[in-house]
């Protein structure tokens, strides 16, 4: 299988990155302030409209210089990847969302947190993909073990869907305030704050900690599952880091219908079970690539069309 790996390509892309998180920093991110459902839409749409504009570049290239064939196949591998991210990040929403409840942190705050929240994952993504791409290059065998673990990982989610977390029980959470200095009350946007020569933390540092950890327990399942659509490093790590960048836009769009998906962790756990089952299957049985993106699509559909079914009846009944 051929590769995207001119340093050209990883070199544009980087700066391509940079200039997008700049401009979510300064523009998208703004002044402290309430993301509205519109602002939300508007910068989701853009997100996704780049991500689209960059796979139709990858297009364009690879028909002009190699073939149709391969551009076909890697915009393809682009897009599942791109979907299956954006589909599993959903499972982050729910984390988020638990965690401003339990921390009180108002709507205003939240912004600040998931644009450095974002920033860690990009930084922490990439080095698991390289990492992922090296062992699965020198360790082949590898693959199985992933997909055996996305299967265990599914089967837990399915088992833990109604379940709520202990915050208050949290390990890391006792841990934290333990060992850290922590003001009992918010100081705006500050991470940090000086009292009487002392350095304390916030407790919004504290929510920031928990959701790049949060973000590394949920990359640990979305980045085997790209790998399980392609091993190419490019598409992998392309279509991940153009996923989460609109994560902090897609947030505040979804946020206020959160308690209306009430079906959407099966439909992600099935999701992995599919994933899984085909990178232990990839001997065996050969899917292709638009039959993943067609199951993934309908996974999500069927799990959101039940959810509003089941919501409609709910709301009749009562």
């Amino acid at each position: 299988m051929e590769r995207l790996d001119a340093w050209w390509m990883w070199s544009g892309f980087a700066v391509l990155v940079i200039l997008i998180f700049l401009i979510d920093l300064f523009v998208g991110g703004g002044k402290q302030h309430r993301v509205s459902f519109r602002e939300a839409a508007i910068w989701s749409v853009i997100w996704v409209c780049v991500a689209c504009v960059f796979n139709g570049g990858i297009w364009l290239y690879l028909d002009n210089t190699v073939s149709r064939e391969l551009a076909n196949e890697k915009a393809l591998e682009f897009f599942t990847g791109y979907l299956i991210e954006k589909a599993l990040a959903i499972d982050n929403f729910f984390v988020w969302l638990m965690l401003f409840n339990y921390f009180a942190i108002p709507a205003e705050l939240q912004r600040r947190v998931l644009i450095y929240g974002v920033l860690g994952a990009i930084v922490m993504r990439t080095g698991m993909i390289f990492a992922g791409a090296w062992l699965i290059s020198h360790f082949h065998w590898i693959l199985y073990v992933f997909g055996g673990f996305l299967v265990m990982t599914a089967i837990k989610m399915i088992w833990a869907a109604d379940k709520e977390p202990d915050w208050a029980n949290n390990p890391l959470i006792l841990w934290l305030h333990h060992h850290l200095k922590i003001t009992h009350k918010l100081h705006d946007e500050k991470f940090i704050v000086i009292q009487k020569g002392v350095r304390y933390v916030t407790p919004l540092f504290l929510v920031l900690v928990l959701v790049e950890i949060s973000d590394l327990i949920f990359a640990v399942d979305s980045i085997p599952a790209i790998f399980a659509i392609t091993t190419d490093p490019f598409i992998v790590l392309t279509s991940n880091i153009f996923a989460i960048m609109g994560l902090r836009a897609m947030y505040f769009l979804l946020v206020g219908f959160a308690d209306r998906f009430v079906f959407l962790k099966y439909g992600l756990a099935a999701i992995l079970l599919f994933i899984g089952s085909k990178m232990l299957l990839m001997n065996i049985i050969k899917i292709p690539i638009l039959l993943s993106l067609g199951v993934v699509a309908v996974i999500l559909a069927i799990s959101v069309i039940a959810s509003l079914v089941h919501n409609r009846r709910h709301r009749i009944t009562k």
